[in-house]
């Protein structure tokens, strides 16, 4: 099982906001795939899947404020 935390941002930015998720739970990624997307008050970024595998579990929704080092969401590796 593969972890998807938001890594840390620009200096004095310690949280973003979910703002598009572009793949439902269940669904297969592929590794670098823009996964989710994320938004602070500076800028609007995409987090790629670090692996290629199943989306097992999104632990935010869309709207909701995430803190840096906080895992998003949870993949489950292989083909």
């Amino acid at each position: 099982m593969k972890e998807v935390v938001l890594p840390e941002l620009a200096e004095g930015v310690n949280e973003a906001t979910i703002s598009y998720w572009h793949f439902e739970e269940g669904e297969k990624v592929e590794e670098g795939a823009d996964l989710v997307e994320m938004m602070t008050d500076k800028a609007t970024f995409n987090i790629p899947a670090p692996s290629t595998g199943t989306l097992t579990k999104r632990m935010f929704e869309e709207g909701e404020v995430v803190k840096v080092g906080a895992v998003l969401a949870t993949i489950e590796e292989g083909e």
